[in-house]
């Protein structure tokens, strides 16, 4: 028996869908939104617009590349949340009008859960390697920063988060202090390679627990600029190196510590990360190092999953639809769905 998933991502500037086989992914087609880049940032009605352009030639991508129509189909799921309220409606509506014309069942999928089952996605021969549970995952992306035990594909609890602004949110921040083109975290990750990480030391706030906190460090950023190019108007482009360095090590040290803290606490020796700052090479290379040195099973979503893509969206509907978790055509999406 052949279960057949589609899956449909449209929570922020991209429109994906992706096509799933008894846990298989036999397509992921993603196309991006470039409009963006000349505002410094996404501009939520030009990102439906698009979204409403590209849905149903992405879809019919996905499927001529799985080799399946739409009447292969066993379910469909789609994003329900958190983003964009705009963009996710788009998303919501097509999956819904789908489901409905061939009266199968829709799966709402929580965006940040399917972060963290991107680590479950396997391509044809591809055996896969897969964490045991439980896990613990460091979720890490531009709006949210989580510490999360995972018990089964369907069961969590998080153990920790931030309290002000996310991970992604302090990396693109700094890169637009720093001038530097939309979106600013990967460009951020590029220049770190060049630069001394321990040019420049930023204040990081000390949380109790497991939470997180970087509207400090994003503050302390700020005015350390400011103070500089008072003197030295050129000082920005002068040390940009060392300066992504220096930010993207003071992130990635609170991130770490917090995760160590964790590890250490709940036992837990299945480590992983994921989200969209997952695909951060700072970051991968700074939990594979504390992998080695505290013995831990470390894992990490490839590249081309780290970042939104409907396939991740795709496996945890499959999930879902194992269980019988269906939704009814009377779903809304949800802006804000911190709760995983």
């Amino acid at each position: 028996m052949h279960t057949t998933i589609l899956g449909i991502e449209s929570s922020c500037d991209d429109t994906s869908a992706a096509v799933i086989e008894n846990g298989v992914l036999l397509s992921n087609r993603i196309a991006n939104q470039q409009v963006h880049a000349e505002y410094g940032g996404v501009v939520p009605e030009l990102a439906s617009r698009a979204h409403q352009q590209n849905i149903v030639p992405v879809v019919q991508a996905a499927l001529i590349e799985a080799g399946k129509s739409i009447h292969d189909l066993d379910a469909v799921a789609f994003t329900r949340g958190p983003g964009l309220m705009g963009a996710l409606l788009v998303g919501t509506s097509f999956a819904k009008g789908l489901a409905l014309s061939l009266d199968i069942p829709l799966v709402g999928v929580n965006h940040l859960h399917a972060h963290i089952l991107s680590l479950f996605l396997a391509r044809k021969g591809d055996a896969g390697r897969f964490p045991d549970f439980p896990f613990l995952c460091l979720l890490v992306s531009g709006g949210h920063t989580q510490l999360v035990v995972m018990k089964n594909h369907l069961e969590m609890e998080i153990i920790g988060q931030t309290i002000d602004d996310a991970a992604g949110e302090a990396f693109d921040k700094c890169a637009k202090v720093m001038g530097l083109p939309y979106p600013g975290g990967p460009m951020v990750d590029k220049l770190a390679a060049e630069g001394n990480p321990s040019a420049y030391t930023f204040s990081k706030a000390s949380m109790k627990g497991l939470d997180f906190s970087f509207s400090g460090l994003k503050t302390s950023f700020l005015y350390f600029l400011r103070d500089q190019t008072r003197t030295d108007p050129d000082f920005v482009k002068n040390n940009l190196s060392d300066l992504c360095a220096s930010v993207q090590s003071a992130i990635i040290g609170s991130l770490t510590q917090k995760l160590v803290r964790a590890a250490n606490e709940t036992g837990i020796r299945e480590i992983a990360i994921a989200g969209g700052v997952s695909a951060n090479s700072g970051l991968k290379a700074a939990v594979r190092k504390l992998g080695v040195s505290n013995g831990w099973k470390v894992y990490i979503p490839e590249l081309q999953y780290a970042t939104d893509n409907a396939a991740m969206i795709a496996i945890t509907g499959y999930f879902k639809y194992l269980t019988g978790d269906f939704s009814s055509q009377h779903i809304t999406p949800v802006a804000r769905y911190d709760h995983l």
